[in-house]
């Protein structure tokens, strides 16, 4: 099996260098028994050594380390899904997540959200700032707009804010929940993103001691699926299913979908939407306010 692997990850080199242009990369250009860069070339972009490389294509190379992994990609410039496909080949595993901080999403993943019109569904990043959001989360979670970036935070919210407290139901349990969820997530965000993780964590030590006694408890959960009850002030209880999912090509971002569990829990939710029409501009998300 790591014969085959090893193989695999091989042939995959040779494709990607033969895709390559010699002249965009400033080597000669002449007669080439074959197209693309040779790989000496490639082993001089990634900085490792022709013959190790040779070997890699080879199937013989052994099982390369993530920091080889990254040296080929840069050097074959590779996109981040085939980048994660290199390091499947070579590692059978994708790469550590990149953190990088946003504090807006695309028009195309805002589209995604909108779409769901009776489903409040949010964007978060590595370290649970929402950054995305659609008129029903808008409507039913929080109103998003009205605060400042800082305070976009799901963490910030439980624990800081009253209207987090009240807003859910059995609040002890969701916090434990999305502490333990957050503690998983912090271990996803790479160097950087481990670091923002800890200064918030920190702060939230500072300002909450409820929030400090849970993280000591070092729970861990999965977020991947779950019920949660709101109490809106207009619409009563709420209760709502959730899904959450990676975001395709941003590692470092995460979608949640709430989705109503009844049918009454749907009419509410269509009485919130509705009612909201008349004031747009207060619910309409602004990208990367």
């Amino acid at each position: 099996m790591a014969n085959d692997a090893s193989n695999r990850l091989g042939t995959y080199l040779r494709d990607r260098r033969a895709r390559l242009d010699p002249a965009a990369f400033g080597f000669g250009g002449g007669r080439r028994r074959t197209p693309g860069l040779r790989r000496e070339e490639v082993a001089s972009r990634a900085n490792i050594s022709p013959t190790w490389y040779t070997w890699l294509e080879q199937g013989r190379g052994g099982a390369p380390s993530a920091d080889v992994l990254d040296r080929i990609a840069k050097g074959l410039m590779l996109t981040e899904p085939e980048r994660e496909h290199l390091y499947m080949l070579g590692l059978g595993r994708p790469p550590e997540a990149r953190y990088r901080p946003v504090d807006g999403i695309t028009p195309r993943l805002q589209r995604v959200l909108d779409g769901m019109r009776l489903s409040p569904a949010i964007i978060k990043n590595a370290i649970w700032d929402v950054v995305g959001w659609n008129r029903a989360a808008a409507a039913l979670l929080t109103d998003y707009s009205q605060l400042p970036l800082g305070e976009r935070n799901i963490l910030r919210l439980m624990f800081t804010n009253g209207r987090g407290r009240s807003r859910n139901e059995d609040w002890e349990s969701v916090a434990r929940f999305v502490v333990g969820a957050f503690r998983a997530d912090m271990a996803r965000a790479g160097a950087q993103g481990s670091v923002d993780a800890a200064r918030l964590v920190e702060e939230l030590s500072r300002l909450s001691t409820e929030f400090e006694k849970l993280w000591q408890d070092n729970d861990v959960v999965a977020h991947s699926e779950g019920v949660k009850h709101i109490r809106h002030p207009a619409a009563g209880l709420v209760k709502l299913e959730f899904s959450s999912f990676a975001v395709e090509g941003r590692p470092e971002l995460g979608m949640i979908v709430y989705n109503p569990a009844t049918r009454a829990d749907e009419e509410k939710v269509r009485a919130l939407v509705d009612a909201a029409k008349g004031n747009d501009d207060r619910l309409t998300p602004v990208h990367g306010r």
